[in-house]
């Protein structure tokens, strides 16, 4: 008695059922942050000096140069050669990770994160007083909240979308947790 051979529970999927996948846009997202926040930079240098303070909507919104040795918000200020080696490994992470993305939210996320990290990382390089101990020039003074620039309003932005992704169960191949059904569009 032999009997049909069925297919086993987990057959690979074939490759057009599975969402493409987002390097592509992961990279363009932190290409575009990384110019944004370099230009930017390059302008408010050009036009301000360091500590200078321009209006824009009375004292709540203001341009206020400042370079800053420490890590957001100037928190750990003698740490910056710390700093630096954290936003590598966070770069080297964000790379790993990209070989599995499928979802366009992560993809969003992730590249928003990769471009703030690696457009304050040119700054770590690049600025002075040297190597790996570059202040990161911060310039967008919002009332009470510390400066700020491109780099880290995207990693801020970044990191909300990735909490708000992983708290809804989705996952980087485009699927949620705990479902069979794909989401391709996450």
């Amino acid at each position: 008695m032999s009997s049909a051979p069925t297919e086993p529970d987990s057959a690979p999927e074939a490759p057009g059922d599975r969402p493409p996948k987002r390097v592509a846009m992961l990279a363009a997202i932190a290409v575009t942050v990384v110019l944004l926040d370099l230009v930017t930079k390059i302008v408010m240098v050009s036009w301000l000096a360091d500590g200078e303070r321009v209006p824009l909507i009375g004292d709540l919104v203001s341009f206020t140069l400042i370079r800053n040795p420490g890590a957001a918000f100037s928190f750990a200020t003698g740490m910056t050669w710390v700093l630096t080696l954290v936003a590598l490994a966070v770069v080297i992470g964000i790379a790993r990770f990209a070989r599995r993305l499928r979802s366009r939210g992560w993809a969003l996320a992730l590249g928003l994160v990769l471009g703030g990290a690696l457009g304050n990382l040119v700054d770590r390089f690049f600025r002075g007083p040297g190597p790996l101990q570059g202040h990161v020039v911060d310039f967008v003074s919002v009332g009470w909240f510390p400066v700020f620039n491109v780099a880290d309003s995207a990693i801020t932005v970044g990191g909300v979308l990735l909490v708000l992704l992983a708290l809804l169960g989705r996952d980087l191949d485009g699927t949620r947790t705990g479902s069979t059904d794909e989401d391709a569009d996450a």
